[in-house]
């Protein structure tokens, strides 16, 4: 039988404290899971096919959608520790003990809190166009941000304003990535609702806000880290992957050129490299 592949593979759902959650795994049965967390309004057909399929090769990888989200159940959180309790929730449903965690945007502010709330659990992480409690520039974000991100509807146009840099070269390379989406052709997701949006960004903007000593949360965080951004986020500013690396105990950090909030959509190949030598410590 051929492995299933991020096309191919079925969405199951796994069930905890009575709610019914989709998810997808695939790649190799044994080694450490990396467990994707996924960006605001996405759902588990936002993933790169490219991005998944490379990291799959070498270990479990497991995609879901959080509470409210597509086909999962119950009604999205409008916070992050919230957020956390369900992705822990699904975690321990599917019996996994150790995890390594790949967090995108919101899906990185989770990434961070499920560390801190289960540093037993957690071996490594890589956070992706995200940033610390109380960082720079997204609460409230740009307001040309703040008014596509508040759209009934997100679409490709949308998704390449806020993914990707203005330049012909990194809009050439989104375009690319909305067709890698298009590859699934079955058993695919409803997209997010307004629900998942209010609360999602809700949840963003109270993260984005200062509380106590700034950026001290950080330090509890004890694991290797990966932090990777484009040069030109205009949705989590860039300067706040500079602040994770530089707070993190042990943080490397990955800067690519030309691009934006969806850096790792616009270099795949370059990025699965990159998390791969991470992973394999």
């Amino acid at each position: 039988m051929a492995p299933q592949t991020y096309e191919t593979t079925p969405t199951r759902f796994v069930e905890a404290n009575g709610i019914r959650y989709a998810y997808r795994s695939m790649g190799k049965e044994s080694g450490i899971p990396l467990v994707f967390l996924i960006h605001f309004r996405g759902t588990l057909d936002n993933w790169d096919p490219a991005v998944v399929n490379g990291l799959a090769k070498d270990r479990p990888v497991i995609l879901f959608d959080n509470a409210g989200v597509a086909r999962s159940g119950g009604q999205t959180p409008d916070n992050v520790a919230q957020m956390a309790r369900h992705a822990l929730a699904v975690i321990q449903a599917l019996g996994l003990r150790q995890i390594d965690l790949l967090g995108l945007s919101v899906g990185g502010f989770v990434a961070q809190q499920v560390t801190l709330d289960r540093p037993d659990l957690v071996r490594r992480v890589i956070l992706v166009g995200t940033g610390p409690q109380g960082g720079e520039g997204f609460s409230p974000f740009s307001p040309e941000v703040e008014a596509v991100a508040e759209r009934e509807k997100s679409t490709p146009e949308n998704i390449l304003f806020l993914f990707f840099a203005p330049t012909q070269t990194s809009q050439a390379a989104g375009r690319a990535f909305l067709g890698r989406l298009g590859e699934r052709k079955e058993d695919r997701e409803p997209p997010s609702t307004i629900q998942v949006r209010d609360a999602q960004l809700a949840a963003i903007h109270a993260w984005g806000k200062p509380q106590g000593e700034r950026y001290a949360y950080l330090r509890e965080i004890k694991q290797p880290v990966l932090v990777v951004n484009g040069n030109h986020d205009i949705m989590i500013p860039t300067i706040n992957s500079y602040i994770l690396a530089q707070h993190l105990p042990d943080a490397q950090l990955i800067l690519y050129p030309d691009s934006g909030h969806g850096s790792l959509f616009q270099y795949p190949e370059l990025f699965v490299e990159h998390a791969s030598l991470f992973l394999r410590g």
